[in-house]
């Protein structure tokens, strides 16, 4: 982020026609006609540049004065703004600096409980496996014991069905010699 100042503007004022202290412009103007009916003319020049000198600088001096002191108040104002946005900007930076480092440390915090939890789990995985592997090797070896007793069944089935058939005495279950029922 870039800080943003406030720069001093430039003033101008535009040329107005001062009020003189204490008299207006119409005696003036009265005084200059009341000059010229008495027969002397218009004032000179340098008689005008005497009596404004004379009146128009003290409202000239106060004048300035007046946009000195406002300039100066205006520049403080401005030099008191650019001072709080430094301020701001120094207590924003501080403030990011602070939550990076507390986020850093509760990711940290976070990083160390999900390795605890993977290493719980992985206990268990690892011991549903072991069972899961013995149970595997148990149902293998059941299946072997099956193969053989279905092999010999198998045999002894086929050695049933090659020898001649043989009847039985209900009684005594023995068997018939070819004469008795």
């Amino acid at each position: 982020m870039e800080r943003q100042g406030v720069d001093t503007p430039h003033i101008e004022c535009k040329d107005q026609e001062p009020q003189l202290l204490g008299e207006s412009k119409e005696q003036l103007q009265g005084e200059e006609s009341h000059e010229e009916e008495a027969g002397r003319g218009p004032p000179s020049a340098n008689r005008q540049l005497v009596m404004l000198e004379g009146k128009s600088g003290l409202y000239f001096s106060s004048l300035d004065s007046s946009i000195d002191l406002l300039k100066k108040r205006a520049q403080e104002l401005i030099e008191n703004i650019n001072e709080s946005r430094q301020k701001d900007h120094a207590l924003m930076t501080n403030f990011r600096d602070s939550l990076k480092i507390k986020v850093s440390d509760l990711t940290e915090k976070l990083e160390e409980k999900m390795y605890q939890i993977y290493n719980y789990h992985n206990k268990i995985i690892q011991e549903k496996l072991q069972e899961f592997t013995q149970k595997m090797a148990k149902i293998s070896h059941l299946e072997t014991e099956l193969k053989q007793v279905c092999h010999t069944v198998e045999t002894v089935y086929k050695d049933l069905c090659i020898q001649p058939e043989v009847r039985l005495n209900s009684r005594t279950w023995a068997p018939l010699e070819e004469g008795e029922l």
